[in-house]
């Protein structure tokens, strides 16, 4: 346990930051989940607007310090080839 006033802020603060980072991570991996989902079942119309949600999310992400900007650029880029896969078969 903490001793000192700012420890016992520092354990505040690490308890708050993870709770905010399991959150922002759940969703990171939920929204991903959907997009593939749509993909595998080959429906196009679920996926595009899939991956519209999981453009605008991650570039929020971004926003808030969640993800550095090529990290997000990186993965909608992945997740937009494969929908863009579906569109030529």
């Amino acid at each position: 346990m903490a001793n000192h006033k700012s420890a016992e802020k520092r354990a505040r603060q690490t308890i708050k930051r993870t709770e905010r980072n399991r959150f922002y991570r759940t969703r990171l991996k939920n929204i991903t989940k959907s997009v593939l989902v749509a993909v595998e079942e080959k429906n196009l119309d679920k996926a595009t607007e899939a991956l519209k949600v999981a453009n605008k999310s991650f570039h929020s992400f971004v926003s808030k310090g969640f993800l550095k900007k090529q990290t997000a650029a990186r993965r909608v880029s992945r997740l937009a080839k494969l929908v863009n896969t579906l569109k030529v078969a």
